[in-house]
Parts: structure tokens; sequence; C-alpha cells
């Protein structure tokens, strides 16, 4: 594990999942498939899915772009929870007192399904029941921990205020969720994926699909030409790489967060905390492959590629606080993860487009994918094997809700439009040659906007900065060295190749304009 000292935050993000397990690796596709069920994206919702539909007796594939939870999973604070910060309150005066108790029951029996699961098939994975605390330092968000106490009590929620708190925090209130949990999410999807394979099921990574034919048996498109035919086609790909006419790119933001996994001095309480304010810090504590207690600071929000500050910053943030609160003996690990916010706070399951069956969708998790993506696994079983559930128009992508659906739909897609034209607009003054090495910058090369990055062995890498999802500019994120693009949340590598969707191709290294995005063959809208 690569650790580092305090005041020195390790050179490239790496989550602690992916550096506490052994994964198992898999080839890629190159051949075409029929199966019952085709699951794209192997991340909580994809792996938990093919599990389970697999138990049915059903014939089941799963294709990944990149590494099995290598996405949004891999980057996870794994606490399974109902305590979505501030949420049912807002619900019950959005959508009403039974669809905010719902969305608490599918969660609450997500946690239910992974303890089980894990008691049932004895997986050593430090499941660890706690209760759930969200704090406030300041009378504004006092009051509406208030009001959210309030609505635990119309929910029935087994929680309530309390007067005492662990941390050496000046609180205004807190609010507890009794009986929630946290694990250690790749060692649970690891043995998952080992019983997946046992009962038959195939895994592919380094798959990309690209594109859907629809139909009474739907094919998935790859982008090595190879299509896969099935009843059902599952889309489990955080971002969905095929919206139909479904319009998810208007109906969705993405949210980036930062985290820091550190040895501290003082020891951990139980339970897992977050704050209501912002900026926001979410804290649990985790055990590392030698038994030491690390403890994970995560926070610093902001829509991606719309940071105000240099990324580095927010983890120096985390540092800060970790080193008042705490005090810290060293810094394990950094990354930083990203999810999708939907119009209502809602995630999208169920059917892609109304009266579109075989082609279901899951995303919108809002950071909140252990309990969500289990939720969307158990409602993808009920709904590819024919059976009733009552979370089926609780989540249906097809929903709308008056207030705050139109409200946020007119506010995001103004966003996009704004952040459209500045990027067009930008005239940087850096030049190429400015660059050290490792750093990247949009700059100005031959009067043209292009993005620049000097690697460490002093090799420079140019790129069109326009996205190729629809032909916003992307901006340098320093703290994890990618592109990333402000209007959808598309990431690429310095070099220009896709790390997150929508968008499916890479950055351009010519130049690249919006009217490329509906005409060329290398456009990913």
């Amino acid at each position: 594990m690569n650790s580092q000292s305090i005041g020195k935050l390790p050179e490239h993000p790496e989550p602690f999942w992916r550096t506490s397990v052994d994964f198992p690796t898999f080839p890629s596709l190159n051949e075409n498939l029929e199966v019952d069920v085709i699951v794209v994206g192997a991340g909580i919702t994809g792996i938990t899915s093919a599990y389970l539909l697999a138990n049915e007796g059903l014939k089941v594939a799963v294709i990944e772009a990149d590494k099995v939870l290598n996405g949004t999973t891999g980057h996870t604070t794994a606490k399974i929870t109902a305590q979505h910060d501030l949420i049912y309150d807002e619900f019950i005066q959005n959508m009403g007192r039974s669809t905010a108790r719902l969305y608490y029951e599918a969660n609450m029996e997500a946690l239910a399904f992974i303890k089980k699961t894990v008691e049932e098939l004895q997986i050593d994975c430090d499941l660890t029941s706690v209760d759930a605390y969200i704090y406030s330092v300041s009378e504004k968000y006092a009051r509406k921990i208030e009001k959210e106490a309030e609505a635990y009590q119309k929910l029935h929620i087994d929680g309530g205020l309390v007067d005492s708190f662990p941390f050496d925090i000046d609180v205004q209130n807190v609010l507890v969720m009794k009986n929630q949990a946290q694990f250690h999410v790749t060692k649970y999807l690891v043995h998952l994926i080992d019983l997946f394979k046992q009962k038959g099921g195939r895994i592919f990574e380094d798959t990309v699909a690209v594109n859907i034919e629809t139909g009474e048996r739907p094919v998935v498109l790859t982008r090595e030409e190879n299509r896969i035919s099935a009843k059902h086609v599952l889309v489990c790909t955080h971002f969905p790489f095929y919206e139909g006419t479904g319009l998810y790119s208007t109906r969705m933001y993405a949210d980036r967060s930062y985290a820091l996994a550190v040895k501290a001095k003082k020891e951990f309480p139980s339970g897992i905390f977050i704050s209501a304010d912002d900026p926001t810090r979410s804290l649990r504590s985790v055990t590392d492959n030698n038994g030491e207690e690390l403890v994970l600071i995560v926070g610093e929000n902001h829509k991606t590629g719309q940071s105000p500050v240099e990324t580095m910053e927010h983890y120096k943030a985390l540092e800060r606080f970790g080193e008042e609160i705490f005090g810290l003996e060293k810094i394990v690990n950094r990354w930083s993860a990203q999810d999708l916010v939907t119009l209502d706070k809602l995630p999208y399951i169920g059917e892609i487009t109304s009266g579109n069956p075989n082609i279901l969708i899951a995303t919108g998790f809002r950071k909140w994918g252990m309990s969500n993506g289990t939720a969307a696994a158990l409602l993808f079983r009920d709904m590819v094997t024919g059976k009733d559930s009552k979370f089926e128009k609780l989540y249906t992508p097809s929903r709308f809700y008056a207030h705050p659906s139109l409200k946020n739909f007119l506010v995001q897609n103004a966003n996009v439009v704004g952040q459209l034209i500045k990027g067009k607009l930008d005239s940087p003054s850096t030049k190429p040659d400015d660059l050290a090495k490792g750093e990247g910058k949009v700059v100005t090369l031959d009067g043209h906007r292009k993005g620049a990055y000097r690697d460490d062995d002093g090799k420079i890498h140019i790129v069109d900065t326009t996205c190729t999802h629809i032909g916003c500019e992307v901006e340098w994120n320093s703290g994890d060295r990618t592109w990333d693009c402000p209007c959808h949340g598309s990431r690429f590598k310095p070099t220009g190749e896709v790390i997150e969707g929508p968008a499916e191709k890479p950055l351009q290294r010519y130049d690249y304009t919006m009217l490329d995005n509906l005409t060329s063959e290398d456009s990913g809208y």
C-alpha cells in the first residue's frame, strides 16, 4: 500500500478499495454472443444483478469498458444506509409521504439483503452494523435537521435528534438513523463475482458498449463491432452509454467529491457520520490488510469540471480538517469520485423509456450507490422474471414531479449552456512550453484552444479541448490529472482517452467543433 507521511499527499490518486484486494481479470469480448440477459457495467448494480439473475437460472453475461469494480463502486465510501443527507423532508414536501416512505423501505431492504447475503455466504468483508449520524455546524442547517427529524417521525424511521457527539466539533444539531451498516465493498463483490462464474456467468473486461439495436430481442453493439443479443439489456454504466429517447443528458448532472484514507492519532468511534453543511464532511473507519484502523475523510463536492479552485486544494482542505479533528500520522490513499444527480434526487431505475420493458437502466444514485445500487439489482431481478415490485413506480425514469423537476431542468440546462459559451470564449495565455513535468493546462496553440500535458518524461501531449459528447470545453483537473467536462461530467486521460462517459470517443488531436458531434463518426453524441 502506498503510504505517505503527513504533509505530503500521495502523488497519484488510488482508492483504498482498489489497493486492498486482489481482483480477478477477464478477457475482452472477441465474438458475438446470445444470452438471456446482458449486463453492461461491472459495478455494484451490474455485479449484484448478474448474480441474482444467474441464481434464477438465466444465461447472463457482463461486459465492462474498463476493469471490474474500477468505476464509481471502486471509489465509494461503502456506507450502507438509508440516511442520504437531508432528503426525507424534501421528498415529503415534493412527492408525498408515501413516496418518501417507499424510498426508505427500498434502501432498508437493500441493506437487509446485503446483511443476509454476507451472513449466509460467510463473506469476509468487514460488515459492521453502526448507527448513521448527520450533523450541522450552523444554525441554518440545525433548523433543517429539526425538519428532517420531524420527517423521520412521520415516516416511522428508527432515529431522531441526539444530544451527544463524539468528535471535537462545535455542532448545533445531530440526527441519528439507527441500525445502518458499513463494509468493504470490493471484498463483498469479488465474492459475488466468483459465485456468478460458478453458475456459468461470463464477464468481459475492456469491452466498450456503444449502441443498442432495439426490438423484441435487443442487440448491444461494441466498439470492436461484436454483437450481443439478449432478451433483456441492463444498462448499469453510471452514466447510461445509451440514452434512447430518454434525454438523460438533460436530466442529470455530475457532482464530484474527494477522499483521503488516513492513519489517525485518535481512535475512531462507532458510527458513520456526515455533515449537512457545505462543504460536506463524511467520516467512517476501515481496517487495512495489516489490521490497522484507518479513517476515510470525504467531502469538498462540486459539479464536475467546475471547481472554483485547483483540485489539489480540495485534498488539502480534507487534510487540514483531519489534522484538526483527529491528528494525522500518515495519509495512505487519496482519490476522487463522481456521481449523478437527477432532477428530483430520486434515482432513475427501470425501463429506459416507457414501453421498452427489455432495456432497463439504473443511474443517478446521488453518491448513495451501495443501497440504491443494490435496490436497483433487486428491482431488475423482479422486472426480468416478471414479478411485481412495489418499488417499480417509485424509481421509474418516466416519472415527472412538476416541482422540483421542471425548475431543476431549467436550472441545470441553463448551466450547461453557460458552460458551453464560457468555454468557447476562453482564450488562455499559457503556451505548451510553459508546462512543468506532470502538469496540464488549457493553452493557446496556433490561435486555437488546446489541452496540453507534459508527462514525467518531458513529452508534451496535445488534445483538442472540445468534449466529444456535445461539444463543451473540458477543463484540467490537476488533482487527478484528467480532462473533465463541466457540462455532463465526461472525463478523459491526459492523452485524451475516455475514463468516464457519457462521451464514448477520445478527445481529438485535430481541431474539433460542435458540428463534428452531429456529423462525424468520431462523435460520441
